[in-house]
C-alpha cells in the first residue's frame, strides 16, 4: 500500500514513490513540489498520522520493510519522505494513551504531547470520522464543520474511493490532559477534521487471472471488506468480481435485514463493503442456506467464528492472527487470494487421481475374479494359481496405482464445474466402469488360457499364457484410467513419467519371472513359443483400443446431449 494523495485544508497534494522505499516527492496540482515542512497543514497531518500509527518502517539488506499493518505503514512511509522518523517524533511527542482500533467503532484514537498542550488524533473510516467532527481546518484557522462543508468533503472522498483507493481520514482535538475517565464516548467527539490519505492499493498482477479462472471452474467469488462501497466496486469491478446485474451491500444494510431477507438477496450480490468481520458470519450462514460449499478468508480474531464455520477456513499466514489460523482449515503462507485457485486445481487433481487409482486397481481384481471363476465354471480348472496372484496384486498393480497418483493436472480441470458435495467416489459412471473393464481384462486372460489348452500346450504353458496376459493387460489399462473422458493421445504417453516407469519397472519383473529358470519352477511358468507369444501380446493391447472406443463414444453422447 502506497499514499498516493493527500487533501488536507482545502488544498490536494500527490505523493510520488512507490514500495516501502521513503522516497518521493510532495506535488500541487499545478505540479509545483512543495516542501512538507514548509506548510504547516501538510506537515500536521503526515505527524498526525505517523503518531497514530503502530507500525514501524525498518531498513533491511534486501530494502525497506514495515513491520505491522500495511495501511498503516503506508502512512509511516509518507511521513518517512517528508523527513519524519518514528524514533523523532516519539521522543518529542509521546504517546500518553490510546483507544485502540475497533472494527466496530472503525477508528483509532491517541494522545501526545504537543507544542506544550496535550492533543488527540483519531484517524479511521471517512465518514464515521467526519461524524464525530465538529470543526474542520482550512487554510489560517479552525472553522465550524456545516452540511456544506461535510458534503463537500464526502465528496472528496468519493472521488478518491471511485479511483479505487483506500481513503482514511485524520482528526484532533487539543486537551488540557488526558481525560480521567477515558472512553470512546469522550474521547472521539468534538473532533476537529484535518484531512484524508488517499491509499493506493493495487491488486496483485495474477488476481484478476485468478478470478477469471474460478469462474471458469464455477466458483463464485464475493469480496467482503472494510472499505468505502465506491472504493470497493472500484476494484471489484476491475477485478471482474462486480459482474453486471449483480448487487453491493454495506454493513449499514446489513444490520437492517434480518436473516430472512438477506438470505433472498445473498446470491445476487457480489461485493460487500464497510462491514465488520461479525457480518462475515451472517453471509456464510445464509449461502450455506442456499447449500453452496463456502470457503471464507480472513486474518483478525473476529474473523474466527465466520472460519470456524465456512466448509473452508483459510487464514492469512502473515498478517493473520493465530487465533484465526487456529480456527482455519488452511492458512495461505503468502497471503495471496491467487493461492487458494491454486489449491482448487491441486485438489481436483488430486481427487481424480484417487479415482484414477481405484478405478485401476478394482478393474484388475475384477479381471481376475472374472478370469478365475469363469474357468471353474467352465471346468477347465483355475487359469491362476495362489503365487501368480499374489504377484499381480503386488507387483503388476501397485506401482502402476501409486504411479497414478502422481498424474499431472488434466488439460481443462479448472473450466469443469464443481461436483456436487454428496456425489460418490463410483460416480459418473466410474462403477459400470470398473465392472466392464473388469469383464474385459478377465476374458481376455481366460481366452489365452483356453487357447493354450484347445492346442495342447502343457498346464505349465497355458498357466503362463493365462498370467502373462493378465499382467500385460492390466498393464497397458493403467494408460486408459488416467483420463476418464480424454483420448490417451491427447493426454500424452509421456506426460506420466512415473507411469512408464512403474510400466517399464514392472514389464521387466514380469520377464524375469518368465526367463529364470529358478523363478519359473517357483512360480510354475513356462517358456513360451512364438505364436504364443504374438497371441499375448495381442490380447494385451486389446483394452487400449476398446476403452478408446468407449471414451469417443462418450464424448460424442456428451456433444450430442449439450446440443
Amino acid at each position: 500500500m502506497t499514499v498516493t494523495g493527500i487533501f488536507v485544508a482545502d488544498r490536494l497534494f500527490e505523493v510520488t514513490g512507490t514500495g516501502y522505499l521513503p522516497e518521493g516527492k510532495f506535488l500541487e496540482r499545478n505540479r509545483n513540489e512543495i516542501l512538507p515542512m514548509d506548510d504547516k497543514n501538510l506537515e500536521l497531518i503526515l505527524l498526525g498520522g505517523l503518531l497514530n500509527c503502530d507500525a514501524r518502517l525498518e531498513e533491511t539488506e534486501q530494502g525497506y520493510r514495515v513491520i505491522g499493518d500495511p495501511t498503516e505503514g503506508a502512512l509511516v512511509v509518507a511521513a518517512a519522505k517528508a523527513g519524519l522518523s518514528r524514533g523523532a517524533v516519539n521522543t518529542n511527542s509521546p504517546r500518553l494513551a490510546e483507544i485502540p482500533f475497533d472494527s466496530e467503532r472503525k477508528m483509532m484514537t491517541t494522545f501526545h504531547e504537543l507544542d506544550g498542550f496535550v492533543r488527540s488524533f483519531t484517524k479511521g473510516a471517512p465518514d464515521v470520522i467526519l461524524g464525530r467532527c465538529t470543526g474542520v481546518l482550512s487554510q489560517d484557522e479552525t472553522s465550524a464543520l456545516d452540511e456544506e462543508n461535510r458534503k463537500r468533503l464526502l465528496e472528496v472522498n468519493s472521488q478518491f474511493a471511485s479511483q479505487g483507493q483506500r481513503v482514511l481520514a485524520l482528526a484532533t482535538r487539543r486537551w488540557s490532559e488526558v481525560p480521567d475517565q477515558l472512553s470512546p464516548e469522550t474521547a472521539e467527539r468534538d473532533l476537529t477534521f484535518i484531512g484524508f490519505f488517499a491509499i493506493q492499493d493495487p491488486p496483485r498482477p495474477e488476481v484478476k487471472e485468478a478470478v477469471a479462472v474460478c469462474r471458469s471452474a464455477g466458483i463464485r467469488t464475493v469480496m467482503i471488506t472494510g472499505d468505502h462501497r465506491e472504493t470497493a466496486m472500484a476494484i471489484a469491478r476491475e477485478l471482474n468480481i462486480l459482474q453486471p446485474g449483480d448487487d453491493s451491500l454495506t454493513g449499514d444494510q446489513l444490520e437492517q435485514m434480518d436473516e430472512g431477507e438477506l438470505k433472498k438477496v445473498v446470491n445476487g450480490v457480489a461485493v460487500y463493503a464497510r462491514v465488520s468481520p461479525e457480518h462475515k458470519l451472517r453471509i456464510v450462514e445464509a449461502l450455506k442456506y442456499h447449500g453452496h460449499v463456502v470457503a471464507m478468508t480472513g486474518d483478525g480474531v473476529n474473523d474466527a467464528p465466520a472460519l470456524k464455520r465456512a466448509d473452508i477456513g483459510a487464514a492469512m499466514g502473515i498478517s493473520g492472527t493465530e487465533v484465526a489460523k487456529e480456527a482455519s482449515d488452511m492458512v495461505l503462507q503468502d497471503d495471496n487470494f491467487a493461492t487458494i485457485v491454486k489449491a482448487v486445481e491441486e485438489g481436483r487433481t488430486i481427487y481424480n487421481n484417487i479415482r484414477s487409482s481405484i478405478q485401476y486397481l478394482l478393474s484388475c481384481n475384477t479381471g481376475e475374479l472374472v478370469a478365475i471363476f469363469s474357468a471353474l465354471l467352465l471346468g477347465l480348472g483355475s487359469p491362476l494359481n495362489a503365487i501368480q496372484i499374489l504377484w499381480l496384486n503386488l507387483i503388476t498393480d501397485g506401482p502402476p496405482a501409486l504411479a497414478l497418483g502422481l498424474e499431472p493436472p488434466q488439460e481443462g480441470i479448472m473450466k469443469r464445474p464443481p461436483r456436487k458435495l454428496k456425489e460418490g467416489i463410483f460416480s459418473e459412471g466410474v462403477g459400470a466402469k470398473i465392472l466392464w473393464q473388469g469383464i474385459m481384462i478377465g476374458l481376455l486372460s481366460l481366452t489365452a488360457y483356453w487357447l493354450a489348452l484347445r492346442w495342447g500346450r502343457t498346464l505349465e504353458e497355458a498357466h503362463t499364457m493365462a498370467f502373462v496376459t493378465m499382467a500385460l493387460s492390466q498393464l497397458v489399462h493403467s494408460f486408459n484410467v488416467r483420463s476418464m473422458k480424454q483420448s490417451l493421445l491427447t493426454i500424452g504417453f509421456g506426460t506420466n513419467r512415473s507411469l512408464i516407469y512403474a510400466f517399464m519397472a514392472s514389464s521387466a519383473m514380469l520377464l524375469i519371472v518368465i526367463f529364470t529358470p529358478i523363478l519359473r519352477e517357483l512360480f510354475d511358468t513356462a517358456m513360451l513359443r512364438p505364436s504364443d507369444w504374438a497371441v499375448v501380446l495381442s490380447l494385451s493391447i486389446v483394452p487400449l483400443f476398446l476403452v478408446e472406443i468407449s471414451k469417443v463414444v462418450g464424448r460424442n453422447r456428451s456433444r450430442s446431449a449439450n446440443k
